[in-house]
């Protein structure tokens, strides 16, 4: 049952998902979630602050956990540990933005407060009333005698995710005017075939450590125009410490209309890139439901709806790559090619989730500190089990740089027999690295693997044998 505005409810359980949700339709703006963590109505600082770009709070307490297709449908997520957020903090504010639009154009918004141990529902509100906001606080979580309680609030904003920031305590730096992306070169003519290497089998790697941050940039300019000198303070004196840079709100979505942008251009010139596949069902997890029964698909979760009678829907993100010394190959997890961050080719996938219910998705990192030595990179998807082709299924895509700008789209419906989408491909064009929405879905040709029939479509000339997980 919705709340109604103003009301509140206990929060029993040690760990909350909150879920922001909205139906989806042509014009209709795209959502997100964020948190900020209050003491006494502000912030401490710009690291309370979890969205799109800053997807964990320092304390683990908070983490942004990002989007979810379900049909026509879109959630955004959040998971709170309530019993790891700081003694100092008595509300998480719980925070919807509309980019492109305003929530009057948004159908169906919704938060709800689940369980994060077993997804039962603790709380839901629906806003009934949006119109010219583009902002909205959805609800807050307080502390209340030692105890968390859920409250919802339904205020909007007029002036956006960077009005709503700033009215908590958060400094947001002034959006820079977009940057396009150079056209994207032509495929290259296919290389000759070459033999490819079996590597032993390996463990799924662990998850990739965080990047080291890059290297401070020069001193400015004295008045005097001389370069300033680095001397140390004076004794007994501490060093100042450097201002805090402001937090950017900027993200881009990729689309038919504008499918490609530029990556340095955005900032993502370093550190570790995420690359994360999020999938999930419309009939396909209706025609399930009749025979599991719809209680137990809630019990299984969204992405769980989509497991078929054998158990098992298997997806596989997958990447081939091309370096600038003319190395080439694939990522993916048959015969545990997981590849190498701090090796070439500096690709990394982070594990195979075989059942989808890893709330996560599938993830992939590049390292682009060695961008230079990257030439290209196709990013793919394959269906290894569990359906005949992607028809029924939905996916969104996000690119996530450690310094930069978010890049993130969605796949069109499938309408053909396809097993093998080409998601993203990313090029070094020798003075930026430039990232083309793809979304292509390719029919293999019969006895002609997925991965074989994407290097046939983009040229890579590889010599493919079979190989099993």
């Amino acid at each position: 049952m919705s709340m109604l505005k103003g009301s509140n409810v206990p929060v029993p359980a040690p760990a909350v998902r909150v879920e922001l949700g909205w139906q989806t339709a042509p014009g209709t703006p795209d959502v997100d979630a964020s948190a900020l963590l209050l003491v006494s109505g502000k912030v401490r600082d710009d690291g309370d602050f979890v969205f799109y770009n800053q997807a964990a709070h320092a304390s683990g307490a908070v983490r942004h956990d990002g989007k979810r297709p379900a049909g026509g449908a879109m959630t955004d997520s959040l998971t709170v540990a309530l019993d790891s957020v700081e003694p100092a903090v008595d509300t998480v504010v719980l925070a919807a933005s509309a980019d492109g639009g305003t929530f009057g154009s948004v159908p169906g918004l919704h938060i709800r407060v689940l369980d994060a141990a077993n997804g039962a529902e603790i709380a839901r509100f629906d806003s009934q009333d949006a119109g010219a906001e583009t902002a909205f606080v959805l609800g807050e979580l307080y502390r209340r005698q030692g105890a968390w309680k859920f409250r919802a609030v339904g205020q909007g904003y007029a002036t956006g995710l960077a009005g709503l920031a700033t009215d908590f305590g958060i400094s947001v730096e002034d959006p820079a005017p977009p940057q396009p992306a150079p056209p994207a070169p032509a495929p290259a003519a296919p290389a000759p075939p070459s033999a490819m290497p079996t590597p032993p089998p390996a463990a799924p790697p662990a998850p990739a450590p965080p990047m080291a941050p890059p290297p401070m940039a020069p001193a400015p300019p004295s008045p005097t125009g001389q370069p300033a000198a680095a001397f140390p303070p004076p004794p007994g004196q501490p060093a100042p410490a450097p201002a805090p840079s402001p937090v950017r709100l900027t993200k881009v979505t990729l689309t038919k209309d504008a499918p490609a942008v530029s990556l340095t251009k955005q900032g993502g010139t370093s550190g570790a890139m995420r690359v994360n596949l999020n999938w999930n069902s419309g009939t396909a997890g209706k025609r399930l439901g009749k025979k599991l029964g719809f209680k137990a698909m809630q019990a299984m979760g969204a992405r769980g709806a989509l497991l078929p009678p054998s158990g098992e829907l298997d997806l596989d993100l997958c990447a081939l790559y091309e370096l600038t010394d003319g190395a080439a190959g694939v990522i993916h997890p048959l015969g545990n090619n997981f590849g190498s961050l701090h090796a070439p080719p500096y690709i990394q996938l982070d594990g195979d989730d075989r059942t989808g219910a890893v709330a996560a998705g599938e993830n992939m990192t590049i390292n682009l500190d060695h961008q230079a030595r990257i030439k290209r990179i196709l990013i793919f998807v394959t269906v290894y089990a569990g359906a005949r082709s992607f028809e029924g299924l939905s996916a969104t895509v996000t690119l996530q740089p450690q310094h930069g700008a978010p890049v993130d789209f969605s796949l069109d419906a499938c309408t053909v027999p396809s097993k093998v989408c080409a998601l993203a491909l990313i090029t070094n064009t020798g003075s930026e690295l430039v990232v083309q929405r793809e979304a292509r879905y390719l029919v293999p040709e019969p006895g002609v693997s997925p991965q074989r029939t994407i290097d046939n479509a983009y040229g890579w000339g590889l010599d493919w044998s079979p190989a099993r997980k």
